[in-house]
């Protein structure tokens, strides 16, 4: 089995079409202390190979709490859905060679989602600037966490 950088789920190189068997397999999905993902029963455990993040979140609505203050949620591709917040937040790696952003959830027990371009668009938008000490940085606030989304580049 394999899940595919996009969330595509797949067996013997086809795709899984079957929702609920996908999101059946999530809640057996475990990744161990070296980074392997692995198919968890009581009775069975296999391998399972992950390109990137084994959710992907497609999704995203904002709330407001009691004192008005955003707070975001996050729909996956198995229509799981996870606030951003201290148990489940936001980091956004860049890739040294282009320098492009992997923006991610984290969803449980060191599974995360991948955040789908066109959110991540929304979440930039939706992010103020501030200054620190290493210069201009987008930021995001949700269920009372600050979240980074990255640097802005001045020059």
């Amino acid at each position: 089995m394999r899940i595919l950088r996009d969330g595509t789920w797949t067996y013997r190189g086809g795709p899984i079409r079957r929702m609920k068997l996908c999101q059946l397999f999530a809640t057996v999905l475990q990744r161990d202390e070296n980074g392997d993902y692995w198919l968890v029963t009581p009775v069975e455990r296999g391998r399972i190979q992950v390109d990137d993040a084994p959710f992907v979140a497609v999704a995203m609505t904002e709330e407001k709490d009691a004192d008005g203050n955003p707070v975001l949620r996050f729909r996956t591709n198995l229509d799981h859905w996870v606030t951003a917040d201290a148990d489940h937040p936001i980091r956004v790696t860049e890739d040294p060679e282009t320098g492009e952003p992997s923006p991610y959830i984290h969803i449980r027990d060191g599974l995360d989602a991948l955040i789908a371009r066109p959110i991540f668009y929304d979440m930039v938008e939706r992010a103020e600037t501030v200054e620190t000490a290493t210069g201009s940085t987008l930021v995001l606030d949700s269920a009372g966490q600050r979240f980074t989304l990255g640097h802005v580049d001045n020059g």
